[in-house]
């Protein structure tokens, strides 16, 4: 408005000026409203992180000296007052090294003393004789490694009665590769499971083995033995669907730059996974079919289909979420403060049925108070104010998916997280940020086949390398291949 407008106005009389006044700032409450929206929104995702969201701790900014040192000086405090001593916390598994019996050591060095540590008198080679008692340090060494080169010769002969000349063939497991099963599974396992780069293997396998290889070479390696494993990923797909219940979870791929989704199903003994086009409820049901069994996953809008009774929610995201409305303000903050504690102590109920009593009776039990006062907290957050608007969409939820919340309680082999799934994922997720994904459909069926076999490994604690040089042994000669399960 410039000034002639404005006298207008006031020309117009007392009545025109109060109306244009009421208008101006009626107008301006909706922008202020709407500026409010705005900065509560931004703020809200500033303050989301690792701790907050399911954004992984890679994305979190980097910290300053000044919280770098508050958090080592709340540490310190936390040491002194005696709530948590150094070095390995209550029910942390202890590790040592054992020492193996004399029957798989390979070299056996008797060490004996020069002299007396008393009077200095040195012993004679006739007194230096093993006792009854002595110290054992037993020293694990690699011997010098170098591959075995083997030529095969096909000769000619002459038949003498026709005298047709026959050469020989070379056996099938023999002329298939110019590299033994052992070397194959070596430089797979260092892909699969320590997720180095073709160029990178062409180094190791020079430096460690002592054998040229091309990229070409190693990705031949690759496909061959992703052939090898397609009926080993066949069956374990079919067991793990077996289980009674399995750990979902799914995160981004690429595929000669185009999104791909990496599926995973997790149970205690076994890893599976597969690289689908899309990340939708569909390429679920096309995962799992009609999986009678319970479902642990998080709340993402695919899974809501699925019976309430038939799945568990992982409470580590509802943790996170009640920790971002915490952070929030007046209601919000309350909410997430309270719902935070109330998190915390499912866990510590969880931690003492797993540490102390295994009882699941008495799981129910200690978990029964904390079900009833965090329904009161969600039936309360739940109408639509003004004062739970920013909260009640999550406390909605919760409550949509309330039976989900608790079924760690009643069923055995279900637990109230989905940290095995993502702890799978972990693996191919570096190698996708490695290698940046794959460039082809082959490369896909590579990568879903040879994690799937090196975490399941893992989880078995078998060793990964053995069962590949099994299973390219039984592949080249056309045996049944090793199962993984």
């Amino acid at each position: 408005m410039d000034r002639a407008e404005a006298e207008a106005v006031y020309d117009a009389g007392r009545e025109a000026c109060v109306d244009f006044l009421l208008e101006l700032t009626s107008g301006y409450e909706v922008q202020i409203a709407r500026l409010e929206e705005r900065i509560r929104r931004l703020e809200e995702q500033a303050r989301r992180d690792s701790r907050t969201s399911s954004k992984p701790p890679s994305s979190d900014p980097p910290k300053t000296r000044q919280q770098r040192r508050a958090e080592a000086r709340a540490k310190a405090k936390e040491l002194l007052r005696g709530e948590r001593k150094a070095g390995g916390q209550p029910g942390h598994p202890g590790s040592g090294r054992e020492l193996k019996p004399e029957d798989q050591v390979d070299e056996i060095v008797d060490h004996y003393p020069d002299a007396c540590r008393g009077c200095g008198q040195k012993f004679s080679e006739d007194e230096r004789r093993p006792g009854s008692r002595f110290g054992r340090h037993q020293v694990a060494e690699l011997p010098p490694i170098s591959v075995i080169l083997v030529e095969h010769r096909t000769h000619r002969l002459a038949c003498p009665g026709c005298g047709a000349r026959t050469t020989a063939q070379l056996p099938a497991g023999i002329r298939s590769s110019a590299f033994g099963p052992n070397l194959q599974a070596a430089l797979v396992t260092l892909t699969a499971r320590n997720r180095i780069s073709r160029r990178g293997m062409i180094e190791l396998a020079r430096d460690l083995f002592g054998v040229t290889v091309s990229t070409g070479a190693v990705d031949a390696i690759c496909q061959r033995a992703s052939d090898a494993l397609a009926g080993p990923h066949a069956q374990l797909h079919d067991w793990v669907l077996d289980q009674a219940a399995v750990h979902v979870d799914e995160t981004g791929w690429r595929t000669a730059g185009d999104g791909r989704a990496l599926w995973t199903l997790t149970t205690p003994d076994a890893a599976l996974f597969q690289i689908a086009e899309h990340c939708n409820r569909q390429q679920f049901q096309a995962l799992v079919g009609r999986y009678p069994g319970i479902v642990i996953s998080d709340r993402w809008v695919g899974f809501e289909h699925l019976d309430p009774n038939q799945r568990q929610v992982c409470w580590s995201h509802i943790e996170r979420d009640f920790r971002r409305h915490s952070e929030g303000l007046a209601e919000q903050k309350s909410f997430g403060e309270q719902g935070l504690e109330l998190t915390r102590r499912v866990f510590r109920a969880w931690r003492a049925y797993q540490q102390e009593h295994h009882d699941r009776d008495r799981l129910a039990a200690e978990i029964a108070p904390i079900q009833a006062q965090l329904r009161q907290l969600l039936e309360d957050a739940s109408p639509k104010s003004k004062r739970t608007r920013w909260h009640r969409r999550f406390a909605n939820n919760l409550l949509k998916v309330w039976p989900a919340l608790w079924t760690f309680t009643t069923v055995e082999g279900v637990e109230p997280t989905n940290n095995p799934a993502e702890r799978a994922l972990r693996g191919p997720v570096i190698h996708r940020k490695i290698c940046h994904g794959t460039t082809s459909p082959g490369g896909e069926r590579f990568a879903e086949r040879a994690h799937s076999a090196a975490t399941t490994c893992r989880l078995q604690r078998r060793s990964l390398f053995a069962y590949l040089r099994d299973l390219l042994i039984a592949h080249n000669r056309g045996d049944p291949f090793p199962a993984l399960t």
